[in-house]
């Protein structure tokens, strides 16, 4: 009969097996990305990014995003930088591209990491591993609310960007994209409710942090045609002006998502990608 030291022994290596593996540490220093949802990390080994080129009509937001990350992948000192407006303008199209022009000229310098908004609130563990590495990160956090509902995670921000006791280096900076068109909107009417000036103060709190903030605006006519012809030239395909517009009039809206759709349909029917 066994001995209650082997049945011990046993029990003890069959929770062994049992047990999941620890998870291999994360090398912050192999991936262009990675995506972290507060508790685990996905590195991600090609940003789904355009040519600058193809993003019309931001000239002066690209040459602003671009020489903030140069600065940052140089070790200089760098904004953290907010980027509002109006939907499908090239936001988040822009970070992207800009990450990826930028490690293009200084491989290795600058890792992306797009960071789930729910994760926010466990931005300290983030900090603690990224200023141990001897490389420059951009955080992001693409299309952040500003509602009622949003409080913690804009707190949470706000305390990241400015005045947490959690020290974050100049190898760490962050980037917000936001459609909230009105977020830098300084005048309230007398009549607003508590609860509106509540939730735009909290927004302007916010906003007051970053070092670098750029506004996205509908684009004209000319500027969406160029747009569209941005894509289909390259690939030989001709343009109907009158189609091209329908298009934009069917959804709503002339901005760079709606011509890169109309672009797809286009290479679409021709068999061709983009």
């Amino acid at each position: 009969m066994a001995s209650q030291q082997d049945v011990l022994a046993r029990i003890a290596d069959a929770l062994e097996r049992l047990a999941p593996q620890a998870p291999a540490p994360t090398d912050w220093l192999s991936a262009p990305a990675y995506f972290w949802s507060g508790e685990t990390v996905l590195p991600v080994g090609h940003i789904p990014a355009l040519p600058l080129g193809n993003l019309r009509g931001i000239d002066q937001q690209k040459a602003a995003v671009c020489a903030n990350l140069e600065r940052l992948a140089a070790g200089a000192a760098a904004h953290d930088m907010l980027l509002w407006g109006a939907r499908g303008m090239g936001k988040s199209a822009l970070i992207r591209s800009a990450v990826s022009a930028v490690q293009a000229g200084a491989a290795g310098k600058l890792g992306l990491v797009q960071i789930a908004p729910h994760a926010l609130s466990h931005f300290p563990a983030l900090i603690a591993a990224l200023s141990k590495q001897d490389r420059a990160f951009l955080l992001f956090v693409d299309d952040l609310g500003f509602g009622a509902d949003s409080t913690q995670e804009n707190l949470a921000l706000r305390s990241l960007l400015d005045g947490g006791i959690v020290a974050r280096p100049g190898n760490i900076r962050i980037a917000v994209t936001s459609n909230r068109r009105a977020i830098v909107q300084r005048e309230a009417g007398e009549a607003e409710a508590v609860h509106e000036r509540d939730e735009r103060d909290n927004a302007l709190a916010l906003a007051d942090r970053f070092g670098l903030t750029l506004g996205f605006h509908p684009c004209g006519r000319e500027t969406y045609l160029e747009m569209v012809a941005s894509y289909a030239e390259p690939l030989g395909l001709e343009v109907d002006t009158e189609e091209v517009l329908a298009f934009a009039i069917a959804r709503g809206n002339r901005s760079g998502r709606t011509a890169y759709q109309f672009a797809c349909e286009l290479a679409g029917r021709a068999g061709l990608t983009l």
